[in-house]
């Protein structure tokens, strides 16, 4: 599936561009956007090479990532940065930041949401999941919100800021997912 062009109120999923650099930098390089992820802030050039890896992999047959952007759909700009990654079995994972400026205001719900419909409806799978770190409250409430169960923790999962960090797994059925919100 390619491009990917989703709209959920006022945002919308897009595939990533060139252009779109600065505005992922100001996302995965800003330390309290990324507190809670499984990396530390990123360089410019990182962020320039994570961006064209993505649109390189848009393109790859069979697609087994969706790394998208995540925009204001009335002004189209770029405030986060979602991801669906296909496993085996009809299942994937999601991930996803947004600018802290953009916090607080539905954003990560709707982004989310987009997320299931993209794997459920787009590409018909039957598990979706996440990780996120334990004291992540703000992405436990979306996640639930959003229809996923919490199913346990990964011990020493990720290797993060010098030391090892847990993550609490969360996911959702194909039959369990409702498309209110969506």
């Amino acid at each position: 599936m390619y491009p990917v062009t989703l709209a959920h109120g006022r945002l919308a999923l897009r595939e990533l561009r060139f252009d779109d650099v600065d505005d992922v930098h100001a996302v995965y390089g800003d330390e309290e956007a990324t507190r809670h992820l499984s990396f530390e802030p990123r360089s410019r050039e990182q962020v320039g090479q994570i961006v064209a890896g993505c649109m390189v992999s848009a393109t790859t047959r069979p697609r087994v990532e969706y790394a998208l952007a995540a925009c204001e759909a009335d002004g189209g700009r770029l405030i986060g940065f979602a991801r669906l990654a296909l496993e085996g079995q009809r299942a994937a994972t999601i991930g996803f930041a947004i600018r802290p400026d953009r916090w607080g205001i539905g954003y990560g719900s709707a982004l989310v949401a987009l997320l299931l419909g993209l794997g459920f409806d787009g590409l018909g799978l039957h598990r979706v999941w996440a990780a996120r770190a334990p004291e992540n409250e703000a992405s436990r409430a979306v996640l639930e919100r959003a229809g996923l169960v919490e199913e346990g923790r990964i011990r020493d999962h990720v290797h993060v800021r010098g030391a090892w960090r847990d993550s609490i797994v969360h996911s959702v059925l194909e039959h369990e997912w409702t498309r209110a919100g969506a």
